[in-house]
C-alpha cells in the first residue's frame, strides 16, 4: 500500500481534475486519501506545502520519464499507439547512415532526442502540472508557482522541509543535461560543448511545440532529430 504522503498527493492531484486549487479543501484531500487531516498537516505543514510537494513530484516524475525515454530509444521500432502516457518511441526510422569515420553516431543522437521530444510533448499535453512547469503559464486552476514558507505544524512530528518548484529555465537545464549525457555516452568523440548546444536547441525546439502544438508529434520528433543530426554533423 502506498505511503500516506503519496496517497495524499494522489488525492490532491485528482481533486484538481474537478475544481481549481483555491477550491480544494484540505479536509477533502485527507478524506479521499483515507487519512486524518492532522496526518495531512503533519506531512506537509499547510496547503501551500502540499501544493509545493505536488508540483515538485510531477516535475520529478516527468524528468524520470525523460531518462526512461532516452534509455529505451534504441529499442523503439515503430510509432507509439498507447496514447499520451508513454515513454516516446523512436519514430524517425532506422539508422541508414551509420557512424562517421570519427566513430561518431549523430543518427543515434537524433533518435534519442526524438524519443525525449515525444515524451515531453505527450506528457505536457496530458499533465497540466508538467505543461505549467515547462512554460511558466499556470492559469487559475493550478497552485501558484511560489508559495510562502511552510509554517511549523501545531502538533505531531515536524513537517518536511519545503522544496521549491523548478523554474522553466531550471527544468530546461535538467532535460538538456539528461539528453546530453545520453548522447555523449554514445558518441564520446564529440566535443561536450557541441553536444550541450545541440541538445539545448532540441529541447527548446520541443518546448516551442508544447506552447503551440503541431498536428503530429511524430513530425515534431523527426524535426528535432534532424536538427540534432545536422548540428552534430558539423563537428
Amino acid at each position: 500500500m502506498p505511503a500516506a504522503r503519496e496517497l495524499l498527493l494522489d488525492a490532491a492531484f485528482t481533486a484538481l481534475g474537478t475544481r481549481p486549487w483555491h477550491g480544494v479543501r484540505m479536509v477533502d484531500v485527507a478524506a479521499a486519501a483515507g487519512v486524518s487531516r492532522q496526518t495531512l498537516y503533519n506531512e506537509f505543514g499547510s496547503k501551500d506545502g502540499l501544493a509545493r510537494a505536488l508540483v515538485r513530484r510531477e516535475a520529478e516524475t516527468f524528468l524520470a520519464g525523460v531518462e526512461h525515454s532516452l534509455a529505451t530509444a534504441r529499442d523503439a521500432t515503430g510509432p507509439d499507439t498507447t496514447g499520451p502516457d508513454t515513454t516516446g518511441p523512436d519514430t524517425t526510422g532506422p539508422d541508414t547512415t551509420g557512424p562517421d569515420t570519427a566513430g561518431r553516431d549523430p543518427v543515434n543522437a537524433g533518435d534519442r532526442c526524438a524519443a525525449a521530444a515525444l515524451w515531453t510533448l505527450r506528457t505536457a499535453r496530458a499533465n497540466p502540472f508538467v505543461r505549467a512547469a515547462l512554460t511558466g503559464c499556470r492559469g487559475d486552476r493550478l497552485p501558484p508557482a511560489a508559495a510562502p514558507s511552510v509554517p511549523a505544524p501545531r502538533a505531531g512530528r515536524e513537517a518536511r522541509p519545503p522544496r521549491g518548484a523548478l523554474s522553466p529555465g531550471a527544468l530546461v537545464g535538467r532535460i538538456r543535461d539528461s539528453v546530453a549525457g545520453a548522447v555523449g555516452a554514445d558518441a564520446p568523440g564529440l566535443p561536450p560543448d557541441a553536444v550541450l548546444r545541440a541538445c539545448e536547441a532540441a529541447v527548446r525546439l520541443t518546448l516551442s511545440y508544447v506552447v503551440a502544438p503541431a498536428p503530429s508529434d511524430e513530425e515534431v520528433a523527426a524535426e528535432v532529430a534532424g536538427l540534432v543530426r545536422a548540428l552534430l554533423a558539423q563537428e
